[in-house]
């Protein structure tokens, strides 16, 4: 059976979709919705409406947070998406954070929120992947800017999918910024620029001046656009530590790409890494015995049920 009929049968076939990596991933989370025994949901179109097997029914999917994988992942997406008090002013994409499977914003949640509802357990696994930088983690915050809109930082809407506030090792007040990406391939068009970009990137001090342009353009913006508010957030506040994290599967080949050339515009990376998912997950595993870690793994990143 060849990917494509293998799409067909799950209801996974889109044209979106512009790689195998895309095209697996999309068929991995409607295997997980038929192995759940959830109904498949439907996309809207201009001319009406199909199924789709990377979504879940809705109201069904905002009622029950089925697209979450345990009870405590599921109090924590209550807590910070469905409480006005607490998601006011947050960039959260409904219904796609209840019905689409595919969603990177779910999936930072299916990862994380288990990690802010244990800080002990976060500070183990951020030890493990910051080589023994972060000494304790003291919050982490979803869909969080340290100022929307703020003139004294880049002056846009941007932010942080994660957000971990930590003291590292030796009792610095540091963090971690954190973008994550699952099925995307980084291709559309770049926001308009702004000065203040360049004002912040020459205060950084860490971009190779001949690359200055490639930064401006896609599939690098997003990239860049973060790591300047990660960088601009450490200078403005005060922060001894803290840095940018572009997070995503080994597997997609558009950000792994992406990553590899965004690296070549720097000339030191002190305040930006690339983490894979497999990796967190991994670090998390070594920490922990929890089932849910578990799930996740299967859920996401178990490509082997698609190549067999």
């Amino acid at each position: 059976m060849t990917l494509r009929d293998l799409a067909e049968r799950y209801s996974a076939l889109e044209a979106v979709d512009k790689s195998d990596f895309q095209r697996s991933a999309r068929i991995l989370q409607s295997m997980w919705r038929a192995e759940c025994g959830y109904e498949i949901g439907e996309l809207k179109t201009r001319t009406g409406s199909r199924l789709l097997g990377s979504r879940l029914v809705m109201p069904w999917a905002q009622e029950t947070r089925a697209n979450y994988l345990s009870d405590t992942i599921k109090c924590v997406v209550h807590d910070e998406v469905m409480n006005p008090e607490k998601s006011t002013g947050k960039l959260y994409g409904k219904p796609r954070i209840f019905n689409d499977l595919l969603s990177s914003q779910p999936l930072c949640f299916n990862l994380f929120a288990e990690l802010q509802r244990d800080l002990p357990l976060a500070t183990d696994v951020m030890k493990n992947l910051t080589n023994g930088l972060v000494g304790s983690v003291t919050a982490i915050d979803f869909e969080w800017s340290p100022g929307r809109g703020d003139p004294r930082l880049t002056g846009d809407r941007s932010a942080f999918d994660v957000y971990v506030s930590f003291s590292s090792a030796d009792d610095k007040k540091g963090f971690i910024g954190i973008e994550v990406k699952y099925h995307e391939n980084l291709i559309g068009a770049a926001s308009p620029h702004k000065d203040r970009y360049d004002q912040i990137a020459d205060q950084m001090g860490c971009f190779k001046e001949s690359n200055r342009e490639d930064l401006k353009d896609q599939p690098l913006q997003q990239i860049w656009r973060d790591h300047l508010l990660a960088g601009i957030h450490r200078i403005a506040d005060g922060f001894e530590e803290g840095f940018f994290v572009f997070l995503y599967p080994e597997k997609n080949p558009h950000c792994s790409s992406a990553v590899a050339d965004y690296k070549r515009c720097l000339t030191n990376a002190d305040t930006f890494a690339s983490w894979t998912i497999e990796s967190v997950a991994g670090a998390i595993k070594r920490c922990t015995d929890d089932p849910w870690i578990d799930l996740f793994i299967n859920r996401y990143l178990a490509f082997e049920k698609v190549t067999a």
